[in-house]
């Protein structure tokens, strides 16, 4: 369909009619937006963001895996009981 086309039928529409597509276009338009924006957000680079790994030296956390694993295991098995 041509942009002529698509215009000759919305045209043909009912005003109310109208109304609905011109709505319905302003939501596609304003949640589109968001999508985009979100997606294209600076804040999205982990890999160069100084947060990630900023106790990657510190030498008391070498075994933090473990820790948390006991952690995890002791304060779920006590859900279970």
């Amino acid at each position: 369909m041509t942009q002529q086309e698509l215009l000759n039928e919305f045209l043909s529409l009912p005003v109310e009619a109208q109304r609905q597509v011109i709505d319905f276009i302003a939501f596609l338009r304003q949640r589109y937006k968001a999508v985009e924006a979100t997606s294209e957000s600076p804040d999205s680079d982990l890999v160069n963001n100084s947060f990630i790994g900023m106790w990657r030296d510190r030498q008391d956390l070498a075994d933090s895996n473990a820790w948390v694993r006991s952690v995890r295991d002791s304060e779920w098995s006590k859900s279970n009981d």
